[in-house]
């Protein structure tokens, strides 16, 4: 009878090991799986937000439906970021479709456990019941040879009960795990439909805003005399503008005989925060480059831009990038050019409808300057025109901008 229940209580002692280190690691795989899917979704989200910007950005157009420029820039972002969205939800039911596999494992193996744990207590309870059918707990402890016999008895009973109880107690927490990984199978599974039916409708979005591209592309190309006189009177604002501000620069450095303490910190930390610096606008994108490129429809026009072109929804405003002082606002056909000093740094901020603030004054970084115009003579794009000048000489603004 000693032998009968050592057998069992080694039985016993010989699962547990297995069932924690089982928990240890599906709770694990678990915790990664949620992680993994959670950090999916916060990309998923932002492309699509950056998605709805620009729709809104291809409602404010005219609501005419012939074909301008302002309209296929802004249709060729929204197929890019289409295809970021639906690239996105590709990598999302794919993952999905692999924590699916994982938990299914998963699953299988503590349904296995469980058939295990429930045959070594059904081994248990069959054991105890033979055992007691031929003598009762308190016979079997007091026909003990000796007291210590007895007490290894007593022990053995006692141990007995303790871990038939640890034993249910394990089979209840392995059956809690069954149902938790299948709860998660089931969101799981929804959360795949739902990808699924996404990816069809974006899928079709892009169907047909590519066929809207190519029309375009076609009807443009049938008015390119016309662009050309557009690009051409364009290019001449520009040139205009960007004269008045190397001339109103030109004039604040040769007036400027040294700086003073405040602007020496203020350009140093300006220089610090090369490709860390604010954008001048809370929401927006880069519509046009600097420097020399060719024209993204008319291939044989070449462009130069002193600056970057950044488009946003219409009443965005602009901001400051950085501390610093007001030094000069100019008008200009109808908008408004700020400058801005930053010691030997300056940025320039043009097409602003109205201003918010005046020469002299001293501003702080994203701080609020003005609202930028809507240009109805570009299918209402609302444009920002950025610059950045380390005393005469011109940079590219982009690569100072944090990303």
């Amino acid at each position: 009878m000693k032998n009968i229940f050592t057998y069992i209580l080694l039985l016993l002692l010989l699962t547990t090991p297995c069932y924690a280190q089982k928990k240890k690691t599906t709770q694990k795989s678990t915790t990664a799986s949620s992680a993994t899917v959670s950090s999916l979704k916060t990309q998923q989200a932002k492309a699509l937000k950056e998605l709805e910007h620009t729709k809104q950005m291809l409602q404010e157009t005219t609501k005419s439906e012939a074909a301008t420029q302002n309209k296929l820039t802004l249709l060729d972002r929204s197929i890019r970021q289409r295809k970021q969205v639906i690239s996105d939800l590709n990598t999302e039911i794919g993952n999905l479709n692999t924590e699916m596999n994982m938990l299914g494992i998963q699953r299988d193996s503590l349904e296995q456990h469980m058939q295990l744990l429930k045959d070594d207590y059904a081994l248990l309870v069959q054991k105890t019941h033979y055992t007691m059918r031929h003598a009762t707990p308190l016979l079997f402890i007091l026909s003990a040879k000796d007291y210590q016999q007895m007490v290894r008895r007593l022990r053995y009973m006692q141990d007995l009960q303790t871990h038939r109880k640890m034993q249910v107690e394990r089979i209840i927490a392995t059956q809690n795990e069954i149902d938790e990984k299948n709860t998660l199978l089931l969101s799981y599974k929804s959360s795949k439909e739902e990808a699924i039916r996404m990816q069809k409708q974006e899928q079709e979005t892009l169907t047909r805003d590519q066929r809207k591209q190519n029309s375009m592309l076609q009807e443009l190309k049938k008015k390119e005399k016309e662009l050309l006189a557009q690009q051409k009177k364009q290019q001449q604002k520009a040139d205009e503008l960007n004269r008045k501000i190397e001339e109103a620069i030109s004039k604040e450095v040769s007036t400027t005989t040294k700086l003073t303490k405040e602007q020496t910190l203020l350009a140093g930390g300006f220089e610090k925060n090369k490709g860390r610096l604010p954008w001048p606008v809370e929401r927006g994108f880069i519509s046009g480059h600097f420097g020399t490129q060719q024209h993204p429809t008319l291939s044989q026009v070449t462009i130069n831009n002193k600056g970057i072109y950044i488009q946003s929804t219409q009443g965005t405003r602009a901001r400051a990038v950085y501390d610093g002082e007001v030094t000069t606002c100019m008008s200009m056909g109808g908008t408004t050019a700020i400058i801005i000093q930053h010691g030997n740094y300056r940025t320039v901020y043009s097409g602003l409808k109205s201003v918010s603030v005046k020469k002299g004054d001293k501003v702080k970084a994203k701080q609020t300057i003005g609202t930028i115009y809507s240009d109805p003579d570009q299918d209402n794009a609302t444009q920002l025109f950025f610059q950045i000048y380390k005393d005469r000489t011109i940079i590219d603004p982009e690569s100072w901008l944090a990303k």
